[in-house]
């Protein structure tokens, strides 16, 4: 048998999508919010070029679903806008999550199914990527207001990766 390699495993795993905005709306109503209002922009998002090949990059990431470090404060369900910086050379069995929007029963078999730090790491073995910034960041995804993700969270994460001198960063929604 031969080593599979780590984007072969990732296509392997690969399940049916979700029905994510049917089963947000049904979460928030649970939890007593007015129906969510999905942030729509009339202009397109600006584009910005990869600066070399990946082989050759710094990487970040910075996931919503609600990954933390044994040890570090869990993230509270209504509206939390803080972050988590996640050192990218913990051992995954650190790591925990915790969250409303998803069923956590195969985030904590396997923390790489929401979070791909050893899948990254793999990547990095491989050549595949030049390396990875020393931490990664996690926020608690679902936060209902927009206001407070684009004023507050949004640019303390940009501050922290620019301070990471990361070349690009890799977004995992939950």
């Amino acid at each position: 048998m031969t080593e599979q390699s780590a984007v072969e495993v990732i296509v392997e795993r690969r399940q049916a999508p979700i029905d994510y905005i049917d089963r947000t709306r049904e979460q928030y109503s649970g939890l007593g919010y007015p129906p969510y209002a999905w942030t729509h922009s009339e202009d397109a998002p600006p584009w910005t070029e990869v600066p070399g090949p990946l082989s050759e990059l710094r990487l970040g990431v910075i996931a919503t679903g609600g990954i933390y470090r044994a040890g570090q404060t869990a993230f509270t369900y209504k509206d939390d806008t803080t972050y988590r910086a996640i050192p990218t050379d913990v051992a995954a069995e650190e790591l925990r999550a915790t969250h409303f929007a998803y069923d956590l029963t195969d985030a904590r078999d396997d923390i790489n199914v929401v979070f791909p730090i050893d899948t990254l790491r793999a990547l990095v073995a491989e050549g595949r990527v030049g390396e990875l910034g020393p931490n990664f960041y996690t926020c608690m995804g679902g936060i209902y207001s927009q206001r407070r993700v684009s004023e507050e969270l949004a640019p303390a994460l940009v501050e922290r990766c620019l301070a990471d001198e990361l070349d690009v960063v890799l977004l995992v929604p939950v």
